[in-house]
This record gives structure tokens, sequence and C-alpha cells, in this order.
């Protein structure tokens, strides 16, 4: 069991590779050329706006479902009681 918890605690010691210092860029590569950039940020915030309208779409049209279903049960019980 000591020899387990000791190759865990080696394991916990050893530095990463790249270490965090050294930039975590290959040779050759610079930041510009592995960042998303403006077209990356148009592309997201695209996705988010279609996303919050199409939320409010289907609100809306459950919404008209749900009144609609009233109305019809409600006429339903008001054919009945006659």
């Amino acid at each position: 069991m000591a020899v387990f918890l000791a190759r865990g605690l080696t394991v916990l010691t050893v530095s990463p590779s790249p270490s965090p210092g050294d930039g975590g860029l290959r040779a050759g590569l610079t930041a510009d050329q592995i960042t998303p950039g403006l077209l990356g940020f148009v592309m997201t915030a695209f996705m988010v706006i279609a996303v919050i309208l199409l939320m409010v779409s289907m609100t809306r049209r459950i919404r008209r479902v749900r009144y609609r279903g009233q109305l019809s049960d409600a006429g339903d019980a008001g054919d009945t009681a006659d």
C-alpha cells in the first residue's frame, strides 16, 4: 500500500510538459494562428442569438397550443352540460 502511495505522490510532483511558463506553443506557431479570432466570435454570437430566438418562438407556440387546448376543453364541457 505504501508503494502505491509513494508512486502517486511522485506522479503529482512531476512538472507538466510543456511547462506553463514556456508559452505552451510549439515552435513556429504564434498566438494568432491558434485563436478563433473575429470569425469565431461572430459565429458564436450568431449561434447564441439563433438559440435565443428559437426559444422565444417555441415558448410562444407552446402557449398558443395550450390556450387553444383550454378553449377546446371549455367548449366541450359547455356542450355536454347543455
